[in-house]
C-alpha cells in the first residue's frame, strides 16, 4: 500500500531540540545571529548551551587575525570559523535531551546571500544603496531596548567591512575581481551585488562562529518542499531528493521574494505571443530572465519603470557590449554626481519602449549626507495611532485610516528641516508654525493657508500628490516632445536629488523609513503604499539615470509615458502600447517585458512548501486579500485559516504581512529587520525551554 510522508516510519531514538530555518539569505542568516546573541541568555544553563570562550564572538568576524580591532569591545574571533555542513558542529557538553540544540539551515543556494545575492551574477548589477548605508547589524544606537531586544549586535557596514579588509584588520579570502572592488570601495560607492554576496557570506560565518558551544548548525543545500506535523508536536520538513524528513520543534520560513505562476491576464498574453511568434516575458527577477529572445534592433515594450527595468536596461546595453563615455565638452559635474554621458552602442541592443502608471523612473538616490538633527519621531503617526486604527471594528483602509496621518508626519519632518536648515526660505518661527500645524486637519484649508503663508516658494512646499504622479494631466504634442520632456524631468530630478539646498527631501526620505516601520504593524494594506515608498525612497543610483539619459539620446530607450496600456492586437500580430501622455500615439512591438516582480500570491506561488501548506495542511494558512501570508506581528507566528497563531511555525520577510522595508538597514536607524529577527529568536528559544514533551524523534 502507499504510505504518505506523515505515516512513514521514523527511527525512534532521542534527539536534541531542533529549529529548522528555510531560507539561507539575509533574513535566515540574521535570525541565526540573533539566536546566537540570545541562546545563552534564554536557554537554561542545565541545557549545556554555554557561551563561547572569551574571544570567540567578536563582530569583526571569522577569519580575523589575532588582535583584530573590535568596534563592539569584544575580542577577536578564532582564525577559522567552525566547520558546518550536513553533520554536527563540534560543541559543548550533553544536554538533558541527549544532544545539542540543532539548527537546520535549508536552501539550495549558498548561505549568506541566498538566491538574490548569490555570488555568480553579472558584475554589471549594482546594489541600490551606497556602501555606507548597507548593514545587517544594529548597534543599539537608536531606540534599542536591551531588556526587550536583547544584547545589541554591532558590526561593520559594507563600507566599513571593506575598510577593515584594506587595513588588514580582517583577513577575508576574496577572488581577484572582488579584491579589486574592495581596494577602491568608498562609502559612496554603489557596490556590485556579487561583492554584497561576499559581505553576506562573511556575516554568515561570523554568525556561525558566535553560536554558543552547545549549538550545532547543519546546512542542507536542498529545496524544502513540504512541512507537516501537529500543532503540539514535532514538525517534519521534507526536502527535495531526500527520503526522510528533517524533524524539528519549530520551523521558520525565511523565503524571500517568491516566483509565481502567471495570472489569467499574463497567461493570455503568453498564449497570444506563442500564436503570433512574439516574445512575452512575465514578471520575474530580471537577473533570472532569459533575455536571448530580445534580438538586436527589435522593438520591445517594457511595462514597469522601477528597479527591475534598470537591471533590464543594464543587461541589454552594457551587457551586450555597449559602452559609455563622457560627452564632448561635458561639465565636470553634470546632472547628478558626474558628467553628461554619451552611449556607444554595440549594435546588439533591442530598442526599449518603456512606460508605466507614473510614466517616469523612480526618484534617484539622494547624493548628499545628513547634517543636524532629525525631527523627533514619531509625532503624528506612531504606535499609539497604529493601535487606535487596529482597535476599530472594521478592516483597515490605508487611504482612509492611515494615509492622512502619514502625510501629516512627512509634512512635519519636511517643514521641520526647512525651518531648521533653510530659515531664509521661511516666514515666522518654527515654534509658532509647529503649534499651528499640529492643530490643523491634514486636508483642511487651514493647513494649506498656513503653509502658503510660512513657505513663500511653492518649490519648498511638500506636494506628495505631485511627487507621486508628476505627469498627471500633462500631455505632449508628439512622441518626440515626450522624449525631450522626460529627459528634462530626469535631469531636473538628478540635480535636485544631489543638491543639499533641497535637504527637506532627505528629511522626508528618513521620515519614510520611520513611517514604514509603523505601517508594517497594520498588516496587509494593499500594494499602493509599498509602491509609493519604493518610488520615492528606493530608487536607482544617480549614475544609472545619467546612463538612462544617454540611452534616450541614442534612441536605444524611448519613453512611452504615463498610464501605459498594452493590448494584444491579433489583426496586427503585435503588442500595441498607448499612453495618456501622447493621446493618439501607438507603439507596436514584437516583444513585451513585464519589468517587475510577481504580485504576492500564495495560490500561484512556485514555492512548493508554501503551496502545500495552503492547499493540503489541515489548518491551512491565513492569506490576506493582497496575497500575503498573515503572521502575528509580535513574534511572526504563522496564522492558520481561523486566525490562530501556530505554536511551532513562523515566517519572516517579503511574503508576509509583517514585512519590513528591506533585509538591510542604514546604520543607526533602528534596523527593523534585526529587531523582528530578535523577536522571533526570543520566541523560538522560549518555546524550547518551555517545551516539556519527553519524547523526541529524529530521522
Amino acid at each position: 500500500m502507499s504510505v504518505s510522508p506523515d505515516s512513514s516510519p521514523l527511527p525512534r531514538r532521542p534527539r536534541p531540540p531542533a529549529i529548522a530555518i528555510v531560507g539561507a539569505g539575509p533574513r535566515g542568516v540574521g535570525l541565526i545571529a540573533r539566536i546566537a546573541a540570545r541562546a545563552a541568555q534564554l536557554l537554561p544553563a542545565s541545557a549545556g548551551l554555554v557561551a563561547s570562550p572569551a574571544g570567540a564572538s567578536s563582530h569583526v568576524g571569522a577569519g580575523s587575525p589575532a588582535g583584530a580591532r573590535s568596534r563592539g569591545g569584544v575580542g577577536p574571533l578564532p582564525s577559522r570559523p567552525r566547520r558546518v555542513g550536513a553533520g554536527a558542529v563540534p560543541g559543548g557538553g550533553a544536554t538533558p535531551w541527549g544532544g545539542r540544540l540543532v539548527l537546520h539551515l535549508i536552501d539550495p543556494h549558498p548561505p549568506g546571500g541566498g538566491r538574490v545575492w548569490r555570488p555568480r551574477q553579472s558584475p554589471l548589477l549594482w546594489m541600490n544603496s551606497m556602501a555606507a548605508d548597507v548593514s545587517v547589524f544594529d548597534d543599539g544606537s537608536r531606540g534599542w531596548d536591551a531588556e526587550r531586544d536583547g544584547p545589541p549586535d554591532s558590526g561593520p557596514s559594507l563600507a566599513e567591512w571593506a575598510e577593515d579588509i584594506r587595513a588588514g584588520r580582517l583577513n577575508v579570502p576574496l577572488a581577484p575581481e572582488l579584491a579589486a572592488e574592495v581596494a577602491v570601495l568608498t562609502g559612496r560607492t554603489f557596490a556590485t551585488r556579487r561583492l554584497q554576496s561576499a559581505y553576506l557570506r562573511w556575516v554568515y560565518e561570523r554568525a556561525v562562529a558566535a553560536l554558543p558551544a552547545g549549538v550545532e548548525l547543519r546546512v542542507h543545500r536542498r529545496r524544502a518542499v513540504r512541512l507537516t506535523g501537529p500543532r503540539d508536536g514535532a514538525q517534519r520538513v521534507w526536502l527535495e531528493g531526500r527520503e526522510l524528513p528533517l524533524v524539528a520543534d519549530a520551523v521558520v520560513l525565511a523565503l524571500g521574494h517568491l516566483d509565481a505562476e502567471p495570472d489569467a491576464r499574463e497567461r493570455e498574453l503568453g498564449a497570444f505571443a506563442t500564436r503570433h511568434r512574439l516574445t512575452y516575458l512575465p514578471p520575474e527577477y530580471t537577473a533570472d530572465s532569459d533575455l536571448r529572445a530580445l534580438r538586436p534592433g527589435q522593438p520591445v515594450l517594457v511595462r514597469g519603470f522601477g528597479l527591475a527595468f534598470v537591471d533590464l536596461m543594464v543587461l541589454l546595453t552594457e551587457g551586450r557590449g555597449g559602452t559609455y563615455a563622457e560627452a564632448p565638452g561635458a561639465r565636470d559635474e553634470g546632472p547628478g554626481d558626474g558628467p553628461e554621458l554619451v552611449y556607444r552602442p554595440s549594435g546588439r541592443e533591442p530598442v526599449l519602449y518603456v512606460g508605466s502608471r507614473r510614466g517616469v523612473p523612480y526618484h534617484a538616490k539622494l547624493g548628499y549626507d545628513w547634517t543636524g538633527e532629525l525631527a523627533p519621531l514619531p509625532r503624528f503617526f506612531g504606535p499609539e495611532q497604529v493601535a487606535d486604527v487596529l482597535r476599530r471594528q472594521r478592516p483597515v483602509d490605508f487611504a482612509r485610516d492611515a494615509w492622512p496621518l502619514v502625510r501629516k508626519e512627512l509634512g512635519y519632518v519636511h517643514y521641520h528641516r526647512l525651518f531648521a536648515a533653510h530659515p531664509e526660505r521661511t516666514v515666522g518661527s518654527w515654534a509658532e508654525f509647529e503649534a499651528a500645524y499640529a492643530a490643523c486637519e491634514v486636508d483642511g484649508p487651514a493647513l494649506a493657508a498656513l503653509v502658503a503663508d510660512a513657505v513663500p516658494d511653492p518649490a519648498d512646499r511638500l506636494d506628495l500628490a505631485r511627487l507621486d504622479r508628476p505627469l498627471a494631466g500633462v500631455t505632449f504634442a508628439s512622441h518626440a516632445a515626450l522624449q525631450e520632456g522626460l529627459r528634462d524631468y530626469v535631469t531636473a530630478d538628478l540635480i535636485r536629488r544631489h543638491d543639499p539646498e533641497r535637504s527637506p527631501d532627505l528629511a522626508v526620505f528618513l521620515g519614510l523609513l520611520a513611517v514604514y516601520g509603523q505601517v508594517a504593524g497594520l498588516g496587509d494594506i494593499g500594494p499602493w503604499w509599498h509602491g509609493f515608498f519604493s518610488y520615492l525612497a528606493s530608487g536607482p543610483p544617480g549614475p544609472r539615470l545619467r546612463q538612462l539619459l544617454a540611452l534616450s539620446r541614442a534612441g536605444v530607450v524611448r519613453f512611452v509615458g504615463a498610464d501605459m496600456s498594452v493590448t494584444a492586437d491579433p489583426a496586427r500580430g503585435a503588442f500595441v502600447a498607448t499612453s495618456a501622455s501622447v493621446p493618439g500615439h501607438r507603439v507596436e512591438a514584437v516583444a513585451l517585458v513585464e519589468a517587475r516582480l510577481p504580485d504576492p500570491s500564495v495560490a500561484r506561488s512556485r514555492d512548493r512548501l508554501l503551496r502545500a501548506l495552503h492547499e493540503e495542511d489541515p489548518d491551512g494558512l491565513h492569506v490576506t486579500p493582497g496575497g500575503l501570508v498573515a503572521v502575528r506581528p509580535e513574534d511572526a507566528r504563522l496564522l492558520d485559516r481561523a486566525g490562530r497563531p501556530h505554536p511551532r511555525r513562523f515566517a519572516i520577510g517579503a511574503p508576509t504581512d509583517a514585512r519590513v522595508a528591506a533585509a538591510f538597514a542604514r546604520p543607526g536607524t533602528g534596523a527593523p529587520a534585526v529587531r523582528q529577527n530578535d523577536a522571533v529568536a526570543r520566541a523560538l528559544l522560549r518555546l524550547l525551554t518551555e517545551d516539556a514533551r519527553p519524547a523526541r524523534l529524529t530521522a
